[in-house]
């Protein structure tokens, strides 16, 4: 959602601005709405005061029992009435069709964004890791042989349908051992609050987070309205949806580990083999809200700690910034990481975190009291994975993967296993 005002200030700003997310200019038509809007309102006003004026003459009309002018006066009462009603109507349509076309509209990139039109435009900021030389054919993970018994998909597609997957045994043992390990590294080093909330939202928490109204499709909607969250940033941030808080209830960092929800609409043929690209899977998100001064350090904060997760792990990974053509709707400024697969012998995004500024808040009309008591102002969210459950999986088998099947496991992930270190060619750990 973005702040009128600004938009009325500097509309070549604003179009320059969505021109580099390659988009025509809005401002004209943003502005014509806006101005129609005003004027009705305006012109509201002024019938509201002629009605209240006119009504206070009706009765010293009366009183004098000057029929005729009570009669006329009584006339445009009525009149004024059905004047003031109909304006007020049409500019509470106006209003709704400036605020759509403004919901519709992706944030303004920050300056410093790279410019460009696709990934191929990202620009590479950080790189941790060598890439392990391996001395066999490196697999992908679903051909490992120590992987072949604790994943199904040919069970799952028997229940779901296909982009699914039912983990069982040592493998579904690794998967929950690395949402556990996420969590408690983000509690307990990182300062985030854990927080446990629910997958079925109301459509209000999708448009304050920015999934609806342009991208429906992409999510899943149950039949009574509710909505299953394609990520926790839709509870975690809209926490504070509808508030204003004291300054000093900023910053908020929270850290949930969820289910998470995605019909993949946009998709159709990446991915399919493996567990790569789901319709379900598990992610642990971190979201915080803070002062507008603080946002942007925020964001190398939480991109550091995503970083963490992998480096404790052990697996090599690349930061990159993505470029305004690339960058997801909501945010101003985005950081990808891409964990290196050696079965796919690529990098692959493994966590986004982006900063938003007041993008979502204003959606969510969630504000602040500034110290010095000044006016209340909108909050920034953030949001990024600390990371995306189930392509950490894939990163530790690919990585450890040895010649004979097995696995060698990641030392962060040992206390977790019970002291286990391997994933063994027979799908066991020891």
């Amino acid at each position: 959602m973005h702040d009128i005002r600004a938009i009325r200030d500097n509309p070549a700003a604003f179009d320059a601005a969505l021109a580099l997310r390659g988009l025509d200019g809005a401002s004209s038509q943003i502005l014509a709405l806006d101005e129609k809007r005003r004027a009705l309102i305006h012109a509201a006003e002024t019938a509201q005061a002629d009605q209240n004026r006119a009504s206070k003459e009706v009765g010293a009309a009366k009183a004098k029992g000057d029929e005729a002018e009570f009669e006329r006066l009584r006339a445009l009462v009525g009149e004024k009435k059905s004047e003031v009603a109909a304006m007020q109507a049409e500019a509470k349509e106006l209003d709704q069709q400036l605020t759509d076309l403004l919901m519709g509209l992706p944030n303004l990139p920050f300056d410093d964004v790279p410019q460009g039109a696709d990934e191929a435009d990202n620009v590479e900021i950080h790189r941790w890791g060598t890439p392990r030389v391996f001395d066999f054919t490196p697999k992908e993970h679903y051909e490992l042989d120590g992987v072949l018994p604790g994943m199904d998909f040919e069970t799952a597609a028997k229940l779901s349908g296909s982009r699914f997957v039912v983990l069982s045994g040592a493998v579904a043992r690794i998967h929950r051992a690395l949402a556990q390990f996420m969590i408690n590294t983000h509690i307990d080093e990182n300062g985030l609050t854990e927080t446990w909330t629910p997958v079925l939202v109301r459509p209000e928490m999708m448009y304050g987070t920015g999934q609806l109204p342009k991208f429906g499709e992409d999510s899943y909607e149950t039949t009574n309205g509710w909505w299953l969250v394609p990520t926790a940033e839709v509870t975690l941030t809209n926490i504070v949806n509808g508030l204003t808080v004291e300054a000093d209830y900023l910053p908020r960092r929270y850290v949930a580990h969820t289910q998470c929800f995605r019909s993949e609409a946009g998709s159709a043929g990446r991915d399919t083999a493996g567990m790569l690209r789901q319709h379900q899977f598990e992610k642990v998100e971190m979201v915080s809200v803070t002062h507008p001064d603080e946002s942007r350090a925020e964001l190398d904060r939480m991109t550091a700690c995503a970083q963490g997760i992998l480096e404790r792990l052990g697996l090599p990974y690349r930061t990159v910034v993505l470029c305004t053509g690339d960058m997801g709707f909501g945010a101003r400024r985005t950081h990808d990481i891409e964990v290196w697969l050696p079965g796919q012998d690529s990098y692959r995004e493994i966590s986004s975190v982006s900063v938003c500024g007041d993008f979502q808040a204003r959606r969510m009309n969630a504000r602040f009291k500034p110290a010095d008591g000044g006016k209340p102002q909108f909050l920034h969210t953030l949001n990024g994975s600390g990371l995306a459950v189930g392509r950490c999986l894939i990163a530790v088998l690919e990585n450890g993967q040895q010649a004979d099947g097995s696995v060698a496991l990641p030392e962060a992930l040992h206390p977790y296993l019970g002291g286990k270190t391997i994933l063994a060619a027979d799908g066991t750990l020891v």
